[in-house]
């Protein structure tokens, strides 16, 4: 399964863990009870004659006992956690074997390993490393179990490869002299320099993690203890220093400065959030490429400016979109999307068909709220109107927009009743019925596997005067103060003034959602015989898996 254009969580993702990122749909929902045998036995690994591990396509298949020992013999060793019944696991599995195979040659001399571990198997492996959903990437280096680095990248076997080589490299290269740090800079585009009294010191030591942890390569990395250094830079104390230079003009942009307490020390969360904000330009293009960086760097804000590049060069209006850049470069970031190419993918996100851009849209990431400017028919927007918009937005002026389709003429004839944006108020919110309303994106597996009994349960009220089955595109169609996190989503509204809606979490068959409803839209409880108690307790919260879901 692909990707999905979006910025539906991420802080989840905002902009999906659905996001925009890019999002969306990354992982599946644990169900610990499913699964498949565990690896059988094949090679043997080096210095353990006992241990045997099965390979599949050059992948490491790890359990338990082999993962200490996968750990010590490879210095980067990359493990999938994946579960059998996952879509997206089987469609990662191809890419994923393919990335092994192009990493083979440099086994010898770098120690590159893939390896997966079926996380319905080994759940001491999945509660260890914090697996909460599946496929998840997890990355050791150098036999260090505690501190595993998340690969959120794409999944692509060339983007994975590309990955494990940019962590294969040295992190910071120590800078010397001033021939040498000037040829440094000079080469990289963008350069983070720290400038440490001890290279080997805490802080120093810090600020190289962080940079190993960056899933940007654009970013040069290296370190200075020689005062002349500090000197020719007019660096006080501890500091790390972000260089950025311009392709057009050939004269560096303004330097940024992380400034490092002396008495506090390093943040990790801090730096690592300045060079993921500050290495971008004011104003990037959104490609397949850099989404990750785009939704990595966790700006609160963005705003994005659809335009066709291949029906015009828009001068006036890209030179307003970055004049009016820098003023918001830690609160919004501005974002150019060309629908000539990538871009294109974003559109249903915001509603927006190809004849209506140029359009410009503000989106606030955790609330995932909306903001829209009406750019008049032929007029370009001037830096100050963008900004102006920008300001107004922040402060509350502008009122929050909502997508909505408009309402098919047929929408009450089926069954099952299909709602949209501006109708959804006017019927689930009817005080003189039940009614009980999925909420589904048309690309979701598992929107498409439950259909077929919710169409059935609205067969079974068709006609109904007191309930009512209806369903609405979540992805087309918004309603305020109803955020929807994962696919599919239900939600029970009760007849009766004042009477809250509630969400259905359990099982999407026919008969579950029929004794819902029966039960006046409570799970009714089920009697389950004793059980035996097991040596290995369950982990808190798994009594009962949830259906799967498709988490944005």
């Amino acid at each position: 399964m692909g990707h999905f254009p979006g910025w539906m969580t991420l802080m989840l993702i905002p902009w999906l863990t659905l996001s925009w990122v890019r999002v969306a749909v990354t992982q599946e929902t644990l169900t610990p009870t499913e699964g498949q045998q565990g690896p059988s036995e094949g090679r043997t690994l080096s210095g353990e004659p006992d241990l045997k591990v099965e390979e599949e396509e050059e992948v490491l298949v790890l359990n338990q006992q082999g993962f200490t020992q996968a750990l010590q013999e490879n210095r980067l060793l990359l493990v999938l956690f994946h579960a059998p019944w996952s879509d997206l696991c089987q469609a990662l599995a191809p890419e994923y074997a393919k990335a092994a195979a192009l990493l083979r040659e440099e086994r010898s001399s770098s120690s590159l390993r893939l390896a997966s571990v079926d996380g319905t198997q080994e759940p001491e492996l999945r509660q260890e490393f914090g697996v909460a959903g599946f496929p998840a990437f997890k990355l050791f280096r150098e036999g260090d179990r505690s501190h595993p680095i998340d690969y959120k990248g794409e999944r692509e076997a060339e983007a994975i490869v590309a990955w494990m080589r940019r962590k294969a490299k040295p992190s910071a290269p120590l800078l010397t002299g001033e021939e040498e740090a000037t040829a440094f800079l000079a080469t990289h585009p963008v350069a983070a320099v720290g400038f440490f009294h001890d290279p080997e010191g805490q802080e120093a030591r810090l600020f190289c993690k962080v940079a190993c942890d960056m899933d940007d390569d654009t970013v040069a990395v290296a370190l200075t203890d020689r005062p002349a250094l500090f000197d020719k830079y007019g660096v006080l104390g501890e500091t790390v220093a972000l260089f950025r230079w311009t392709d057009t003009e050939g004269s560096d942009a303004p330097r940024v400065d992380f400034l490092i307490d002396e008495e506090l020390g390093l943040d990790e969360a801090e730096l690592a959030h300045f060079l993921a904000v500050q290495s971008l330009e004011p104003v990037v293009e959104f490609t397949n490429q850099n989404s990750s960086r785009i939704f990595g760097a966790k700006v609160p804000n963005h705003l994005v400016l659809f335009l066709n590049k291949t029906e015009g060069p828009h001068s006036a209006l890209l030179e307003g979109f970055r004049g009016a850049a820098p003023t918001f470069r830690n609160q919004v970031l501005f974002v150019l999307a060309n629908v000539g190419g990538d871009g294109a993918s974003l559109l249903h996100f915001f509603g927006l068909k190809s004849h209506q851009v140029p359009a410009l849209r503000f989106i606030h990431i955790e609330t995932n709220q909306k903001y829209l400017l009406d750019m008049e028919q032929g007029r370009d927007l001037s830096a100050s109107d963008i900004s102006t918009f920008c300001q107004d937005v922040l402060e509350g002026r502008v009122q929050p927009h909502f997508m909505s389709e408009e309402p098919p003429s047929d929408w009450d004839q089926r069954p099952v009743k299909t709602l949209v944006g501006q109708t959804f108020e006017q019927v689930a919110l009817d005080e003189s019925k039940d009614v009980f309303v999925r909420f589904y994106a048309p690309w979701c597996p598992h929107s498409k596997a439950m259909a077929p009994a919710w169409e059935q349960l609205g067969q079974r009220f068709d006609g109904r005067q007191d309930v009512l089955i209806a369903e609405m595109d979540a992805t087309a169609n918004e309603v305020p103060g109803l955020p929807i996190r994962a696919f599919p989503t239900l939600y029970f509204f009760p007849a009766g003034k004042g009477k809250e809606m509630t969400e259905y979490r359990g099982d999407r068959d026919l008969d579950s959602l029929l004794r819902f409803l029966e039960n006046g839209g409570e799970t009714p409880p089920v009697e389950k015989p004793p059980e035996t108690p097991k040596e290995e307790p369950k982990e808190e919260g798994q009594a009962k898996s949830p259906e799967p879901r498709d988490e944005l």
